[in-house]
């Protein structure tokens, strides 16, 4: 077994609610992933510049800063972003139809209302999807 088959995949969670981080990353790091956490979309970008690989991005809409989940995304994949083909999973309860469509076009993978989901299911949903051959 290679050392690239046994690292375990690094999440970048965005979430301002503290609590709501806690059980989140406790979700992610049973479903064996290593997790880093940010409430603001500054602190997202920086671990972006900082760690050598995030693998998918678990992000809230509202986050504490004044920006949103929407400015990240848009810089995130932007056509110059060295990220642009990073997973993004946005996870609010902001569903309106104006940031879902948005969303959508900007190119996140999913976005789920967090009352609609159980926190294991979605970690286990973005599990299968890293775990599955992406084009």
């Amino acid at each position: 077994m290679t050392k690239e088959s046994t690292k375990k995949k690094t999440i970048l969670i965005i979430e301002d609610e503290r609590p709501l981080v806690q059980a989140i990353e406790a979700k992610l790091a049973n479903a064996g992933f290593e997790v880093l956490t940010a409430r603001t979309v500054e602190q997202g970008l920086g671990y972006m510049e900082d760690v050598d690989t995030i693998d998918a991005v678990w992000l809230d809409h509202y986050l504490t800063g004044g920006l949103t989940g929407l400015d990240f995304v848009a810089k995130l994949k932007s056509p110059e972003s060295k990220w642009r083909r990073i997973p993004i999973f946005v996870v609010s309860n902001t569903a309106n139809h104006d940031n879902l469509e948005t969303y959508i076009q900007l190119g996140v993978n999913k976005y789920s209302v967090k009352t609609n989901h159980r926190l294991d299911e979605m970690a286990q949903e973005i599990k299968d999807f890293l775990d599955s051959p992406q084009e």
